[in-house]
Parts: C-alpha cells; sequence; structure tokens
C-alpha cells in the first residue's frame, strides 16, 4: 500500500496531479497530438488495426471515438483501437531520449480519458505534457540497457506515460495516481523480436489500453505498492533498468521540461525512424549527384550499435518487415527518389528492381557513432558508382527532428494525406483546421464527429 510521504513515486503523482505547465510545452504537446491523429486514422485501415477493432465491442452509443469508423467504444477498448492504429504504420512521432514513439499510446489514451470526463482541448495538452515528461524521464535512466536488453519502450514507458495522462483527466489526486502509476507498472511489456509483425503496434494498443485502465482502477480504489518502481522487485530492477535511483527522475519536476529540451521528432518517412538519418543523406546524394540506381556498385551505410537491434530484416518479404530493414528502405530512396506510406505496400517489397539492388547495400556498426549522441541519430553513408567515383555523406539527425523541424507545409500535407485514407478529404481538412486550436476547444465533441468514417 501507498502510505509512505515522499517517495519518488508519490513525488511523480503529486506532479501529475498537479504540475503547472508553461504554454511553451503546451504548444510541443499540441503538435504531436494533431500529428498523431493523423497518422492514427492512415493506420485505422491496416490489418493490424482491422484486427483489434474485431476484438472489441463497438455500439454508437459508447463513450469514446474509434477513428476511421462510425462505431464507439468504451474509453480502454477505444484507446487500444486507436493506439494500435497510431502505430500501425510506424510514422508516428518519436523520442531519442525514452527511445520510445511516446505519442503512439499517449494519444489515444488522454483523448478517450477527455471524452469519459468531457475535458476541455487545454487539459488534454496539459495530460499530454506530465505523461511525456515522465515517460522521458524513465527513459533517460533506463536506456539503453532497458531498450537493448529487448524490451519495447513505446509499450513499457508508454503505459506508464498512458497512465499518467489519463489520470490527470480523469481528476485523480496525487494518492490515487499514485496507485495509478504502480498498477501500470504491472502492465506493462512489449518485446522487439516482434518488430515486423503486426504485433508491434499493438503494444502502442496494448500500453494505451493499460493506461486508462490502471487510471479508471485507481480511480475506483483499487490500491499498488509504493515501491512498484524502485522496489527489489519493481518496474526499474525487473525491466533491467540501466540505473535505479528515481532521484534523477524527480529531482526539478516542474522546473525542467525534457519536451521543451529534448523535444519530439515527427516522422516525415514512415520507417523505423533508425532508417532516417540514412534516407536524408541517400536522397540528398542523389539529388546532388545525379546517380540512379544502375550506377550503383555497392552502398554502404555506417550506424550505431543501437540500430542493428531494431532494424533486424536485411531481406524483407512484407511490408511491415521492410520498414525495418536498412537495405531496402535505402534501395527505394535510390530507385524512387521518395519513401512514402506506398513504398511499403506488400506488393512494392516484391519488385525485381528493388531485390536487384539490395546484395548491393550493406549496414555496419561503426563505434565512433556511439559518441554520447542520442541513439539512431547518426549515420555515415558512401556510395561507389561504375564510373569509379565515391560519393558519401553523413548525417546527424533528419528532417522533422527538434533540431530540423518540419515545417507547417510538411506536417498539413502529411496530416490531410494521411487522414484521408480512412476518411473523406474534405473532413481531413476540417479536422486539420480545427486542431490548429486544440487548446481552445471546450471539449472534444465536434473534433470526434471529424474523426468518424461516413
Amino acid at each position: 500500500m501507498i502510505t509512505n510521504r515522499g517517495t519518488a513515486l508519490e513525488q511523480m503523482a503529486a506532479f501529475v496531479a498537479g504540475g503547472t505547465v508553461p504554454s511553451a510545452a503546451r504548444d510541443a504537446a499540441a503538435m504531436a497530438v494533431v500529428d498523431t491523429i493523423g497518422v492514427a486514422l492512415a493506420g485505422s485501415i491496416e490489418p493490424a488495426a482491422r484486427a483489434v477493432r474485431e476484438s472489441i465491442a463497438l455500439s454508437a452509443d459508447a463513450p469514446c471515438s474509434v477513428w476511421g469508423v462510425s462505431g464507439r467504444a468504451g474509453a480502454a477498448d477505444a484507446a487500444l483501437a486507436n493506439g494500435t492504429a497510431a502505430h500501425a504504420l510506424d510514422y508516428d512521432d518519436m523520442c531519442f531520449v525514452s527511445l520510445a514513439h511516446p505519442s503512439a499510446p499517449l494519444v489515444p489514451a488522454i483523448l478517450a480519458a477527455a471524452e469519459l470526463a468531457g475535458a476541455s482541448g487545454r487539459a488534454v495538452l496539459d495530460a499530454y505534457v506530465v505523461g511525456f515528461e515522465i515517460q522521458a524521464r524513465l527513459g533517460r535512466l533506463m536506456n539503453p540497457r532497458h531498450y537493448e536488453r529487448g524490451w519495447h519502450c513505446t509499450s513499457t514507458l508508454g503505459a506508464i506515460s498512458a497512465a499518467a495522462g489519463a489520470s490527470r483527466l480523469l481528476g485523480l489526486d496525487a494518492a490515487r495516481t499514485a496507485h495509478a502509476l504502480a498498477i501500470a507498472a504491472s502492465s506493462a511489456s512489449g518485446l522487439k523480436e516482434n518488430f515486423g509483425t503486426m504485433v508491434k503496434p499493438l503494444h502502442a494498443g496494448l500500453a494505451a489500453r493499460g493506461g486508462v485502465l490502471a487510471a479508471l482502477l485507481a480511480k475506483g480504489g483499487l490500491t499498488g505498492s509504493a515501491k512498484a518502481f524502485e522496489g527489489p522487485q519493481g518496474f526499474l530492477h525487473a525491466f533491467d533498468s540501466a540505473g535505479v535511483d528515481l532521484a534523477g527522475v524527480t529531482s526539478d519536476l516542474s522546473t525542467r521540461w525534457e519536451i521543451l529540451d529534448t523535444g519530439i521528432t515527427v516522422k516525415l518517412y514512415p520507417s523505423c525512424a533508425g532508417t532516417h538519418p540514412t534516407l536524408d543523406a541517400v536522397l540528398d546524394l542523389r539529388a546532388r549527384v545525379g546517380f540512379t540506381a544502375a550506377d550503383v556498385v555497392r552502398i554502404e551505410v555506417a550506424v550505431d550499435r543501437i540500430a542493428p537491434t531494431i532494424l533486424i530484416h536485411d531481406r524483407p518479404a512484407t511490408g511491415l518487415e521492410a520498414k525495418f530493414s536498412m537495405p531496402y528502405c535505402v534501395a527505394a530512396a535510390v530507385l524512387h527518389g521518395r519513401v512514402t506510406l506506398e513504398t511499403f505496400d506488400d506488393a512494392a517489397v516484391g519488385d525485381p528492381a528493388v531485390t536487384a539492388l539490395l546484395p548491393r547495400i550493406t549496414m555496419h556498426v561503426d563505434p565512433a557513432l556511439d559518441n554520447g549522441a542520442p541513439a539512431l541519430t547518426q549515420s555515415r553513408v558512401r556510395i561507389t558508382l561504375r564510373d569509379g567515383r565515391e560519393v558519401g555523406a553523413a548525417a546527424d539527425g533528419a528532417r522533422g527532428y527538434p533540431n530540423l523541424p518540419a515545417s507547417d507545409d510538411e506536417l498539413r500535407e502529411k496530416f490531410v494525406s494521411s487522414a484521408s485514407r480512412a476518411i473523406p478529404e474534405s473532413a481531413a481538412e476540417r479536422a486539420w483546421t480545427v486542431l490548429q486550436d486544440v487548446s481552445a476547444m471546450p471539449d472534444l465533441s465536434v473534433l470526434a464527429s471529424l474523426l468518424s468514417a461516413r
């Protein structure tokens, strides 16, 4: 039972329940909410999302929206469906401290909780920020060891952040929020071995559902351990955290903001974030030098030690596997000069032109890239051409990263093209417009109507 005041868990809970969010952090959250809704609508037509919807009860009078379809569901089921859809295309945002996709579990969880509670748009953004802060701080403490051992941080840390955000929106006090976080710690899971399958996006859905359920259970009186995180058999030890002292997580809550210091990476390619610096480098070289696939003798890609633990499919057989294949992503970029949602259709993976180029592309670890920079942010590319030339480029981050932010036009184009896969383009355009002032929404009813298929 949580009885001792001043524990690290209680400090986290007090921040979640009552922390005052600065306006700049709220602005960053607004961008993340908009982007996530767009990619979730795009993902809602994917097989993983359809399979999840088949497993839940949809009805017209349920309290929460299931995006891209006309049915509604209970809060936990809506979070499960929308979280899975948000991660189905691997087009959702990233955080390189938590090594997670922070918004895929968090946004569906908080929007389901907001619909349940009748909360405002401003309250949604505040809930996003406190959830993000808890996730990023735990990620900074636990990684890279936690991630390297095979845990999918989007799911493990995402369950905690979703519980934090949902607790804030459901109005839990600090004591019950602490219980919600402890409950979520026992629901967290997610194995990287399932990358390249439909289970990977399910991880985000399960984390979103787990977070909402944890908050609802705590609101109903369910209690957990005060040492659920730092205890000898708690979250940090059981999930093989690199560090086990939560003082660094809690000491500057409300005075330093990870969402501002670390930032959120918006994906401009619908593939694993570990491919993005390389894709930027290859596409820039292709545009500058003007080579084609026929000109290429070999392409060598140097990455950090984390990348090969994620990019595990050298010869992908499906579109899902191709998202986690450096050779495939590079081959597609060289052949077509772009990497889009259609790049990862199953039919595209079998393109003979792609398969002919794959053997000429290799990836290896360069220890020099493990130099203190965030994981997955650096790449070195060297291309040998048939005329004897060698061309190369180094990438430190990619377009869409906090230091190279996406433009308003890029964000709008991504949202409308993504959302239009599930809802009429006119509704997608309207949703974009409405979401530009999400903080002013008195509730989510207008938005929810726009996100339903007709």
